[in-house]
């Protein structure tokens, strides 16, 4: 089985997932073989990522029934000479043994009652589907019995791995350049100077380039090879040599100088009286790797600090309110981890809300930005939904918290970004194939390079200098950070800017989408109701028919009525500036009186400015025509006419009349989103095709296509919801490559019909969990953003990969042939793996 095989029993939905910190990866072949042997794991689908040192495994029952557990994934990659820890388990992943459920049981819970008591412990991990708890990049989680030291976590990419690397470079830098200077020198090579040589270099051989040749071991250890294979080898092979020589071939002698050259070929021929020493090239190559090492382990973190800030925006502890002996609630400060839901906290201006849930008490403006990216506080009260990591701006509020742990919303947003991460591009799989045959090929190559060279006549030197050469300019570190990296800083970079990327085969269909179905509500539109004209008749006031009619609507429901009201509110004088009469009433202000409500027709109501007399009441009705004849009100013509003309133009309109003539026109419509237009024009100019699908009126959804810059042509009005998925399958059928954009329950289906599905961050839970990708801030104008987005980094993974195989191609010859140094060749290996790192770093500057 390949490491992208599938096997044949693992249905298409998997029954439970768990993730793997593995440990000691380094390069394509590493993850290829680990991802080979947890395939071979039945019901088990892995992917391996070197980015970020993690397995995601799909589970699914075996032939047998049974399940994998964790404990079987952590031996399979044991299997392939590696360390593995469990990191997340969830779905059917998630419910241990009874026997092992009580090893995980934590002090404070109890299997009975699952609240928790006033002093339990900090776990985070109460809540199903979350044992143990999860560490979206590198930290590993606690098996039974263990304790882990703090330093003893090296999953990728860890400050202790860093910290590692930099020591190892040090040394090796002090040491190597003695080393170099005396072996490229002849001038400084002193009587002795080839002990001193040897002294130097053999702790750079072996302390500083231990890591490689563990690693190199452990695949040996069973039956494989990876790039540290062809590292190790060269750099022992280099110091053997270097050794044989010092001792026993003659250049130990004292007083020996030696002249090395840039191009080993031109000394093919020569002969050397004695063979040449190589401690330089061990040294050099060894340092030179680890600065390259040591500037991906870097550029790695720089590559994963999106993700880290986001899940690092959390609140660190919160003001649990705890009832104390004598029934009155305090506050108590603990971890954020202790929260239950259930739990109420408190949230003092200017702190973060802990969690998602609903205010139980206190009014305050919330900064959302975090999710948003809108700089607008939105106002909330008793009832409002909060989230987590959020801001509070204004005043004292109290929130009974709703969800905790990984259920929040900004977990699931780490979550996603996290999975989007680890899965795997097509053009990923490409390299991880190549690089799982390309290790054998290179040892095959380098001793057909040493035979070559020795049945044609070369120096022994001569012909071992082209074989190392080979061996270390091979290595195809590049290779295997090509793709990986810019999946990382791609999503990452999307989380940033409220693109959230489900998987990496979605940037893979994004680049043969040509078509975008736009849904009209809460996507091009607001997705409520505002009104948008008052028509009055002639010889009427504007502002009296807004006023008398929003006074009305103020004490009904309807969503028609909310908007006449908000309407009204926002032009009317502020109550109260002739002073309160003794009644409590604001002089001047409006008072309704006899109010009905008649649902599906109007309302009405006996209108009276407060403190004016009698005299000035009056009955005001709002409704349609058809109702307002029956109260015995009958527009004028031209009333009549422009109340027809605003409806058949797809606008709501109603009709206020009072004293028994009707006084004006009312014309409300679902407004079309400020950012639109301009949304539509961006994807027009990345050569899309907008459509407009509405299960609205026909006069309405041309309205907003006119309006937004979309094609009568391509607007699909009166659908209903199950019949979205037939519009999209049928433009399918034309050879169409369709992309949703949707946020309402309505909508799921099609967006998980069509082949890239975009949810909206403002829309249902429903919606954003059947699409591809979710626009966090609800702006049309991120569809277009995600598609530029995933267009560069699949650009940028497309540059690596050509840069890498570019580099391989051309070097292996040249090394063949004599014509690099292997110090030379070294360096340009570890420069090969900085410069696809730092090109894919590019996309940490996408706007």
């Amino acid at each position: 089985m390949t490491a992208d095989d599938t096997p044949l029993d693992v249905p298409v939905a998997p029954v439970g997932t768990i993730d793997l910190a593995v440990e000691g990866m380094t390069c394509a072949s590493c993850v290829a073989r680990v991802e080979k042997r947890l395939n071979r794991v039945p019901g088990a689908r892995a992917t391996v990522n070197l980015a970020l040192e993690s397995a995601h495994v799909e589970l699914a029952p075996a032939p047998d029934g049974t399940v994998p557990d964790g404990a079987a994934l952590v031996a399979a990659v044991q299997a392939a000479g590696y360390d593995a820890t469990v990191t997340a388990r969830r779905g059917s992943a998630a419910a241990p043994a009874p026997a092992e459920a009580a090893r995980h049981a934590h002090p404070g819970h109890s299997a009975e009652h699952p609240g928790r008591t006033p002093d339990a412990p900090s776990t985070g991990e109460h809540h199903a589907g979350m044992d143990p708890v999860e560490h979206a990049l590198s930290g590993h989680a606690m098996a039974p019995g263990h304790e882990m030291e703090p330093d003893e976590d090296t999953s990728a990419p860890t400050d202790a791995r860093g910290t590692d690397l930099r020591r190892r470079l040090r040394v090796a830098t002090v040491l190597t350049v003695p080393v170099l200077l005396l072996s490229m020198v002849p001038a400084w090579q002193f009587r002795g100077w080839q002990w001193l040589v040897a002294v130097l270099a053999l702790p750079v051989a072996t302390w500083a380039a231990w890591p490689f040749h563990r690693a190199a071991v452990r695949a040996a250890r069973h039956g494989a090879s990876t790039m540290d294979t062809l590292v190790s080898i060269g750099i022992v092979a280099a110091t053997g040599w270097s050794l044989w020589a010092l001792l026993l071939g003659g250049a130990g002698e004292l007083g020996m100088t030696m002249t090395p050259t840039l191009w080993p070929a031109a000394d093919a021929g020569m002969g050397s009286h004695m063979p040449e020493l190589y401690f330089e090239v061990a040294a050099v190559v060894t340092t030179f790797l680890l600065a390259g090492r040591y500037a991906e382990h870097r550029s790695r973190r720089r590559a994963g600090d999106a993700l880290r800030a986001l899940l690092d925006l959390g609140a660190k502890d919160v003001a649990l309110l705890v009832a104390g002996p004598d029934g009155r609630r305090a506050e108590q400060r603990v971890p954020v981890e202790r929260l239950r839901a259930g739990d109420e906290f408190a949230v003092r201006p200017g702190e973060k809300i802990a969690t998602d849930g609903v205010v139980v008490s206190g009014t305050s403006a919330v900064d959302t930005s975090l999710l948003t990216g809108e700089p607008v506080p939105v106002d909330v009260g008793p009832g409002d939904d909060v989230t987590g990591a959020t801001l509070n701006t204004g005043g004292h509020l109290v929130v009974r918290a709703t969800k905790v742990g990984d259920e929040t919303r900004l977990a699931q947003i780490g979550r996603l970004v996290a999975a989007a991460q680890t899965g795997k591009a097509p053009v990923q799989r490409l390299a991880d194939r190549i690089s799982a045959v390309f290790v054998p090929v290179v040892l095959v190559l380098a001793l057909a390079t040493l035979a070559t060279w020795l049945l044609t006549g070369s120096s022994v030197q001569a012909a071992f200098t082209a074989a190392v050469a080979v061996l270390i300019i091979a290595c195809p570190c590049a290779l295997g950070l090509a793709t990986p990296t810019a999946l990382l800083v791609g999503t990452g970079r999307g989380a940033q800017l409220g693109v959230l990327i489900k998987g990496p085969e979605t940037l893979e269909q994004t680049r043969t989408v040509d078509t975008v179905v736009l849904d009209k509500t809460g996507t091009v539109t607001e997705g409520r109701m505002a009104l948008v004209d008052v028509l009055p008749a002639a010889g009427e006031d504007r502002e009296a028919v807004l006023r008398l009619a929003g006074a009305v609507e103020g004490l009904a429901e309807h969503p028609i009525a909310r908007a006449v009201a908000d309407a009204a509110a926002a032009v009317a004088p502020a109550p109260g500036t002739d002073g309160v009469g003794g009644d409590g009433v604001a002089i001047g202000s409006d008072q309704v009186h006899d109010f009905r409500a008649e649902a599906g027709h109007g309302v009405s109501g006996v209108v009276r400015t407060a403190h004016s007399g009698v005299g000035l009441s009056r009955r005001v009705l709002v409704g349609r025509p058809a109702w307002l004849a029956t109260q015995g009100v009958t527009p004028a013509e031209d009333l009549a006419e422009r109340f027809a003309a605003a409806e058949a133009d797809g606008a709501t309109a109603v009709m206020v009349a009072w004293d028994g003539a009707a006084r004006g026109v009312l014309v409300l419509r679902d407004p079309v989103k400020a950012t639109s237009a301009a949304a539509v024009a961006d994807l027009r100019a990345l050569g899309l095709r907008p459509v407009l699908l509405t299960g609205d009126n026909a006069g309405a959804a041309r309205a907003v296509a006119r309006e937004v810059g979309i094609d009568e042509s391509d607007v699909i009005a009166q659908v209903l919801p199950a019949d979205k998925v037939d519009v999209v399958a049928r433009l399918q059928s034309e050879g169409r490559r369709v992309a949703m954009v949707g946020d309402g329950v309505n909508d799921a289906a099609a967006l998980a019909t069509a082949d890239l599905g975009l949810a909206m961050g403002t829309g249902t839970d429903v919606a954003i969990e059947a699409a591809d990708v979710t626009l966090v801030r609800g702006d049309l104008r991120s569809a277009a953003q995600a598609v530029r987005l995933s267009r560069r980094t699949l650009r940028v993974i497309k540059q690596n990969l050509f840069w890498a195989f570019a580099y391989n191609v051309a070097a292996i010859p040249l090394a063949a042939l004599g014509l690099l140094n292997p110090m030379i060749a070294g360096a340009a290996m570890a420069f090969s793996s900085v410069l696809v790192v730092t090109n894919s770093l590019r996309l940490r500057r996408f706007a």
